[in-house]
């Protein structure tokens, strides 16, 4: 897929001059998202060492070490997501069903209200399936008509925004299960925080709601002109081909194309599930997720050797996500064990009442998840400071706890850590996706800046 290094700003309304602008400068100057990682763990360790309580050289190389390679076992989590998912969407079955979907589409509206009627939902329920539908139905919208390539993964990262005030939020289910290691609030007080009262509260849904109505609303009058789009190469149809080896058919090629030997492991894998869920109760978490995408994937591309064929091309397009893994838990280890997020927290927790403390924890929490963002790792190093300030001031703790998701899905809109995902399968440079949800950045922040001001 080729791009323009630059887009030509001409006369016309304000917005095609914002969108101009934004183009211009992060195609100029945002680099790769791996060089973002490295430059923020020079900028993390420089502020420890001004900041933090333990920021001696020594600590930080320590607690570096140590973060790096803690993540591990979340990346490859993270990995198998993504290529399980490729794998099941790029199938010529899934890809039939969504090109009919998207048959009735001709208009850049059109092309947002689809997006949005099929991300929003998969993202509330899941994340990581939110994440790939959003790329998959951004390629097929792109060889239905003509509309920027990056507008429209811009629109399905977008309509993702709602992915920590859904059903698979790690911040919210770790308080609602009990002994959950990351169940802060259980921890200090002996209590659970159930979803209704995260989740399902005015207090989260009345932000996620206006931001993905305005968002919508919003969106098509930001698609650039003709002659400022980049388009999906018409010949990039995404299709896997199964691999076929020419001469007589031998055993190997017997087994490696064996229907039956891909639908019987799939069986296998489905009753472990059932299993699972029998004894722990119905739910997707990241485990039961990818185990799921492994066994559609099994059945869509029907043999074992077009599997993987699937994952190998998924994994030349997710490969380098696998890099910044080991720096950003370096991140969080520095941010955790030299103090430095508690120093932010608690700069703002001084300042808080009870009833500001829930906007106090949403504004510390924006600036943490530029430096961590995972969710999961963010509540490790913020949870433990807001919690109990919440308790001392007798704030709202469910109020606390989703200001920092909800800014966990403000800043994902700039901080370049889960686009990385969608464009990398999408197949388009992260810069250009990038200059158009920060505007849906500017747009969430002002809705859930006000909204988590007003009802805390």
């Amino acid at each position: 897929m080729s791009e323009k290094s630059t887009v030509i700003v001409t006369q016309g309304s304000f917005q095609k001059t914002l969108v101009s602008f934004f183009v211009i400068f992060f195609e100029r100057y945002m680099p790769d998202p791996f060089v973002i990682a490295l430059l923020l763990t020079f900028v993390t360790a420089v502020l420890a060492m001004i900041l933090a309580p333990h920021g001696s050289p020594g600590a930080i190389l320590d607690a570096w070490y140590g973060g790096a390679f803690k993540i591990v076992a979340f990346a490859f989590q993270m990995m198998l997501i993504l290529v399980t998912g490729h794998a099941v969407a790029g199938a010529a079955p899934v890809r039939r069903i969504l090109s009919r979907l998207v048959a009735w589409v001709s208009t850049p509206g059109q092309a947002v209200l689809m997006m949005f009627v099929l991300v929003v939902p998969a993202t509330w329920f899941n994340w990581g399936l939110g994440l790939v539908v959003g790329a998959f139905v951004a390629r097929e919208i792109a060889r239905h008509i003509r509309v920027d390539y990056g507008w429209l993964v811009a629109c399905g990262y977008t309509a993702w925004w709602i992915c920590n005030s859904g059903l698979s939020s790690s911040i919210a289910l770790s308080q609602a299960t009990h002994g959950n290691p990351m169940n802060i609030v259980e921890q200090m007080t002996g209590q659970m925080v159930p979803l209704r009262a995260t989740l399902f509260s005015a207090f989260t849904v009345v932000p996620t709601v206006l931001t993905v109505i305005v968002s919508a609303l919003v969106f098509p009058f930001f698609c650039p002109a003709p002659q400022q789009s980049v388009y999906l190469e018409a010949h990039d149809d995404g299709i896997t081909a199964p691999i076929r080896r020419s001469g007589p058919r031998s055993p190997r090629s017997a087994t490696e194309q064996s229907v039956i030997l891909s639908f019987a492991i799939a069986l296998f894998a489905f009753a472990a599930l059932i299993l699972r869920w029998r004894e722990h109760g119905f739910g997707f978490d990241i485990d039961s997720l990818i185990l799921s995408f492994l066994i559609l994937g099994l059945m869509l591309q029907k043999t074992p050797i077009a599997y993987v064929g699937a994952v190998r091309e998924a994994i030349s397009q997710t490969g380098p996500i696998l890099l910044q893994f080991p720096f950003y838990g370096g991140i969080m280890g520095i941010m955790t064990a030299t103090g430095l997020a508690g120093v932010i927290s608690e700069f703002f927790v001084h300042v808080a009442s009870a009833q500001t403390l829930p906007f106090w924890s949403f504004v510390s929490s924006l600036i943490i998840t530029f430096l961590v963002p995972s969710a999961g790792g963010h509540w490790a190093v913020q949870g433990p400071f807001v919690v109990p300030a919440a308790m001392s001031l007798h704030a709202s703790i469910p109020h606390v706890i989703m200001g920092v998701a909800i800014a966990e899905n403000v800043a994902n809109m700039l901080q370049p850590f889960w686009a990385v995902p969608i464009v990398a399968i999408a197949g388009i440079g992260i810069q250009r996706v990038m200059a158009f949800t920060s505007i849906t950045f500017l747009i969430s922040l002002v809705i859930c800046c006000v909204s988590v001001f007003l009802l805390g």
